[in-house]
This record gives structure tokens, sequence and C-alpha cells, in this order.
């Protein structure tokens, strides 16, 4: 039988800071969750871009969305709105950034691992 495994966001693992947001990362039950938090005039190609070292963001996400808008626009063209309540699927390949002056809050159950790192 596997163990119980409890931790908190406000103790995470790691926490990589970014212009305009940060990732808080936990590590449990042998994968990773992210809890994303972006403040107003957050964008994906201004702020992650060149920490990434990629033209799009190539992280896939299934993210939460707790709080705020967040558009986003894949490289394929197609764009979408997401917003508190939403639950979002993104294949790599995209760009991304706050709309309205409340911070978004998003927990991201798949792309968190590598999240903000410097790409190798």
């Amino acid at each position: 039988m596997s163990k119980v495994e409890h931790e908190h966001f406000g103790t995470p693992t790691e926490t990589r800071v970014f212009p305009n947001g940060k990732a808080e990362i936990l590590e449990m039950a042998g994968g990773t969750i992210g809890r994303l938090t972006l403040e107003p005039g957050w964008r994906w190609s201004n702020d992650v871009k060149p920490i990434a070292g990629t033209d799009s963001c190539e992280a896939p996400h299934f993210q939460y969305h707790v709080s705020g808008k967040l558009a986003i626009r894949m490289d394929d063209g197609q764009e979408i709105l997401a917003g508190p309540g939403d639950v979002t699927s993104l294949p790599q390949g995209h760009d991304a950034w706050v709309v309205g002056d409340e911070p978004v809050v998003t927990v991201d159950w798949y792309g968190a691992s590598n999240y903000a790192k410097t790409s190798e």
C-alpha cells in the first residue's frame, strides 16, 4: 500500500521567481504539482521566454484556474481566455498573458517540473 502524503503550497519544495510571477513547486507521490501566480502585466514571451530560451512555451499544461483571467494563444493561432473555475489542457507551443488587473493563479498538474527553468 502507498503511503499518505500531505503537502502545502505555503511550504513548497521549490519556488521559482521570474519577472511578474512565481512558480511554487510541490514534489509528491512521484510527481510535480505547481501553483503559478502571475501578476498583472505578466506575459510568457516577455517574462519567461528569456529563461526558457525557446520561441514559445514548450511546457504542456493541465491546469485548474483559481483566479484572474489568462489569455492563451497557441502557435497555430487558436486563442482562448481562461478564468476562475476553468480547466485547460495545453500542448506545447503557446504564449500567454494576464488580462486585467487581477493576478492569475493556476494549479498545474502537468508541465510544472521544468517551468521557468533555464533550458539545457
